[in-house]
């Protein structure tokens, strides 16, 4: 028995099962099956085929190449995966903040595609407004073509091999983009180490992927990485706001003690005020600072470009 992609099994099968007999799977079944499997992919459901083969002389050891020809299509398994609740509005979320949201997926176009729309990824009803690459069509495309392609603004790469999600990732890098990865296979792996950051899923995910991400999800939640975004911007505004208010109230008292020695006022007095000027204006100002959640319009700012300075 075997189970996987619909059309890579449909091809290696020369009957199928139906109606309780095995008959010859001609043109007519074939194209009864494939309708299926694109109406099933376009609902957004995940298909798997299945088929058989009863082996002469169980015996024997075989290899893949081996078996997997000349099999029976016993027929096909539809799966739904529904998105998670918000994941549309964190998808809206990303986009405001100028994060590109890019699909790459192993599942059917059609279903790729399905998803894409559902969760927001992809925006445009028509599809001439939108690129759709699948695995086949990419290794076809040069650097400079799929450069030209990673400049839409919405992109799905469907039936993709690991290898070709290292390219896209190393495309990205090429173009400047600050690119983060996710994944949960060991195939994964070299996209995971490539990527500014790497983002392993936590349950159910690898302990390769894990061990060559930059950080694990424990929740396996696209949101929990937009929320980590909103975190981070807030962190870096508190940290500037921060800075900048030291420098401004340390430069009023560099000020206050050049007063002091211009006018000759006793040392002990100059000590006592500055402990309370540094009191009053220091330690729980900057508290305040530091501990201040992310203004609301924190995601609705263009990323920072590379090597911005605190001042």
């Amino acid at each position: 028995y075997t189970k996987g992609a619909p059309h890579e099994l449909l091809s290696r099968c020369s009957r199928i099962f139906l109606e309780n007999e095995y008959v010859v799977l001609d043109d007519v079944e074939r194209k009864v099956v494939e309708k299926q499997i694109e109406d099933f992919a376009a609902e957004g459901f995940r298909v798997l085929a299945m088929g058989t083969r009863v082996l002469q002389s169980p015996e024997n050891e075989f290899t893949p190449e081996e078996v997997e020809h000349d099999l029976i299509f016993l027929g096909l398994a539809a799966l739904f995966d529904p998105p998670r609740p918000m994941i549309e509005k964190a998808v809206s979320d990303a986009r405001s903040a100028g994060i590109r949201v890019i699909m790459v997926t192993g599942d059917h176009e059609l279903t790729a595609e399905a998803i894409a729309k559902r969760t927001g990824i992809v925006t445009s009803p028509e599809h001439a407004e939108h690129v759709l690459i699948s695995g086949r069509e990419l290794p076809k495309l040069s650097e400079s073509q799929l450069s030209r392609i990673l400049d839409n603004p919405e992109i799905v790469f469907a039936r993709t091999a690991p290898e070709q999600k290292l390219r896209i990732v190393q495309a990205l890098k090429s173009k400047g983009e600050i690119v983060a990865v996710t994944g949960d296979g060991i195939n994964d792996a070299p996209a995971l180490m490539e990527a500014e950051v790497g983002i392993a899923i936590g349950a159910g995910g690898t302990d390769v992927a894990r061990e060559s991400a930059d950080m694990v999800l424990l929740d396996n939640n696209f949101i929990s990485m937009i929320e980590g975004v909103k975190l981070g911007r807030g962190m870096f505004d508190n940290l500037r706001k921060f800075v900048y208010y030291v420098y401004t109230h340390n430069w009023a008292e560099l000020v206050t003690f050049i007063a002091f020695v211009l006018l000759q006022v006793p040392l002990p007095l100059l000590v006592v005020q500055v402990l309370a000027i540094d009191l009053a204006m220091d330690v729980w100002p900057s508290l305040a600072l530091i501990m201040e959640p992310p203004e609301p319009s924190v995601m609705k700012k263009s990323p920072r470009q590379t090597g911005t300075k605190l001042i």
